[in-house]
């Protein structure tokens, strides 16, 4: 809704399907929104198939946070930088931009994390994965993985990509096997190449992220 407003500060006119296409939500979304923030007292005027206008100027307060919470988040995304991938990386500085300028101009401009130093080696390997098993796991895309263990073994394998953990040093990924009719762990930078298989996988019971945190206690 934040986004929505700041599109709507520009004062021009705004058809709902542009609106939703702009913001990646669906219709329903953006009506349920709009409604939202007319309710709470933004003066946006107009009605669904027509358009929508913002009529008078709207200013949103600085962003008000304490010094610890701003260490607190500069250092979270100089993390994501050093140990995601690509993707992350431009979507942590993009946050941060975003973050500084709606502070107030007194604290804009400064790197709050600059008195700690970060020193996690990268997990160049698996970089290239975390995109497409990110997406899958958002999206349950089932996967087929060309997967290499530890003796140099190369299996293929169909999962169900669950959960992403970082290690310090390493990437795993969370998966239930069906070749292995179980839940595995796999080495991020041990998967040589994955594909989606065009399936969707259904909310399980006794398959889900939840059931392999209660089976390992």
């Amino acid at each position: 809704m934040f986004e929505l407003v700041q599109l709507f500060r520009g004062g021009r006119l705004w058809r709902g399907a542009d609106l939703a296409e702009r913001l990646g939500v669906s219709l329903r979304t953006l009506y349920r929104d709009i409604d939202r923030l007319v309710a709470s007292g933004v003066p946006i005027e107009g009605e669904r198939g027509v358009g929508y206008v913002l009529r008078v100027p709207v200013f949103l307060p600085p962003l008000t946070l304490t010094t610890a919470e701003l260490e607190a988040l500069h250092l979270g995304l100089a993390l994501v930088a050093r140990s995601g991938d690509a993707t992350l990386a431009q979507a942590a500085d993009g946050l941060r931009g975003k973050v500084d300028a709606v502070l107030p101009d007194a604290r804009q401009g400064r790197d709050y994390a600059a008195g700690t130093t970060i020193h996690a080696p990268a997990p160049e390997g698996a970089l290239a994965m975390l995109p497409g098993l990110r997406a899958a796991i958002r999206d349950r895309q089932v996967l087929s993985l060309v997967y290499t263990a530890l003796d140099g073994a190369e299996t293929r394998r169909e999962v169900w990509p669950l959960h992403l953990e970082f290690w310090g040093r390493a990437w795993t990924l969370t998966a239930w096997c069906a070749l292995r009719a179980d839940f595995r762990a796999f080495r991020v930078d041990r998967i040589a190449r994955l594909t989606p298989t065009g399936a969707v996988y259904p909310d399980r019971p006794g398959r889900r992220y939840a059931d392999y945190l209660a089976a390992m206690g």
